[in-house]
């Protein structure tokens, strides 16, 4: 009985231990794949002067003798007016035999001075070609010749699930080499609307970016951008620019100096359960159109505030976070078709893609209260006055929400200071107008309720309980 145990426990330990081993030879070997590529990433690092009354203070609390020998290192330092130097550092790689390096627009930003330093230990001081703040690529060029090169691959046919690495230079650590897997694609993040990012959980740090992300193939598929984190350091969430994206921006930024994109001129956001429901649509999809701009080219195909799109010349728009890279990557002055949905109706439009205009600011102030109005929703309405049409940039129709107590209106987010646009199908003219639409909607159903905020426009979707 005995030998017949020590038989089995050998037996198990034995497909335990070729598990392991078979287990193991799974794993990716990455030292073919780093000594290949190693010596196209760069170290960036650049220098800025700044006024030394922005540098930080001595610490609160210590004071320095005058006459004392610390006395100049403070002036110097943390002075009295003049300018003190500012360093920062990222990584970048090489993309052509003669010199052309790919980074961050993050890393160069106001950048005096910029120095690549390769990895056989050469610091060249670099010219700026160009740089896109809403892409973060810039395009460096230094004078050097027969450099290794990176060699570019797809990140369209890059997987969920697969193997990635990224060189680069964490915190300094020049040519530090860190391995995760693809998390997502297409993501979009708050502050980059045109670039639908690769999400990964390959350790980036302050000092990777504008580094390189390689499938297992040693090919480029993009460029280390952006960490989550609390803490300023790495969480598990990296986000990297398609190199499609990449070269794109660095083709123009060669040939013009600057980027141009597409431009449709729309508001835009996704369409929830209950909106699909009050558009009588049987799943969410698409990019709901909560605005359109004066003078823009959805303006001139006859867009409308309501339209859901649905394709953008046969790509399909799952979500409205896959239409700005779409529109932003198509040529100016090309004519697309879009597939949206109209009232309950499938139609197509032919647009003309504009070219995307410089970042605008608007700044709206506070509301001032006029003749109110308190409704079933239970909301404290009032007309515009010219002054604030003039302020809010609402030259027609709508209604201000002065006051709102809890209640449908509420749990749908509509909150003081909106200007309510619209009801369904219904554009709203003015308070007594508005009365009689509230007056009339039904209980039980999603109603789309379209609200202007802060200069932008989204629908709202509420429901009435009686």
């Amino acid at each position: 009985m005995l030998k017949k145990m020590q038989a089995v426990a050998l037996l198990f330990t034995g497909l335990v231990t070729l598990s392991s081993f078979a287990y193991a030879a799974e794993l990716p070997d990455f030292t073919a794949l780093v000594e290949k590529n190693n010596a196209a990433v760069v170290n960036i690092s650049t220098s800025q002067k700044v006024a030394a009354s922005e540098q930080s203070q001595p610490p609160e609390g210590l004071e320095i003798p005058e006459g004392s020998p610390l006395e100049d290192f403070f002036k110097h330092y943390f002075g009295e007016g003049g300018q003190v130097p500012k360093n920062s550092l990222g990584s970048g790689f090489v993309i052509s035999s003669d010199g052309y390096v790919i980074t961050n627009h993050h890393v160069i930003k106001d950048a005096d001075e910029i120095v690549v330093r390769l990895q056989d230990r050469r610091e060249l001081v670099a010219k700026l070609v160009g740089s896109d703040k809403r892409s973060d690529i810039a395009l460096l060029k230094i004078e050097a010749n027969n450099l290794p090169v990176a060699k570019m691959g797809s990140s369209e046919n890059l997987k969920v699930g697969a193997w990635v690495l990224a060189i680069g230079s964490p915190f300094g650590f020049d040519h530090s080499v860190t391995a995760g897997i693809v998390s997502a694609k297409g993501r979009s993040l708050p502050s980059d609307n045109y670039v639908p990012f690769i999400q990964t959980d390959v350790a980036i740090n302050p000092g990777n970016s504008g580094g390189p992300l390689f499938d297992m193939d040693g090919k480029v598929v993009g460029v280390n951008s952006q960490i989550y984190s609390g803490t300023g350091g790495y969480m598990g969430l990296s986000f990297a620019i398609p190199i499609e994206v990449a070269l794109r921006v660095v083709d123009q930024l060669k040939s013009q100096g600057h980027v141009s994109r597409g431009w449709l001129g729309v508001q835009i956001q996704d369409v929830t359960r209950e909106l699909a429901e009050s558009f009588g649509m049987k799943k969410p999809q698409g990019a709901l159109v909560s605005r359109v701009l004066p003078k823009s080219p959805a303006e001139a195909a006859g867009l409308q505030i309501g339209d859901i799109i649905t394709e953008f010349n046969k790509q399909e728009i799952a979500a409205s976070a896959s239409l700005p890279p779409m529109v932003g990557m198509a040529k100016v002055g090309d004519t697309v078709t879009l597939k949206l949905i109209r009232q309950g109706q499938v139609k197509e439009v032919q647009v003309k893609i504009g070219s995307l205009p410089d970042e605008d600011e608007t700044v709206l102030g506070s509301t001032e209260s006029g003749a109110q109005t308190v409704n079933r929703l239970g909301l404290s309405v009032s007309n515009l006055s010219p002054e604030q049409r003039e302020q809010l940039e609402v030259p027609q129709n709508g209604v201000l929400v002065q006051g709102a107590n809890p209640g449908v209106a509420t749990d749908a987010g509509i909150r003081r200071g909106d200007v309510i646009l619209r009801i369904q199908d219904q554009v709203i003219k003015d308070v007594g107008h508005f009365n009689e639409v509230v007056k009339g909607l039904p209980a039980g159903k999603s109603i789309a309720v379209l609200v202007q905020r802060h200069g932008g426009s989204l629908f709202l979707a509420m429901k009435l309980k009686d």
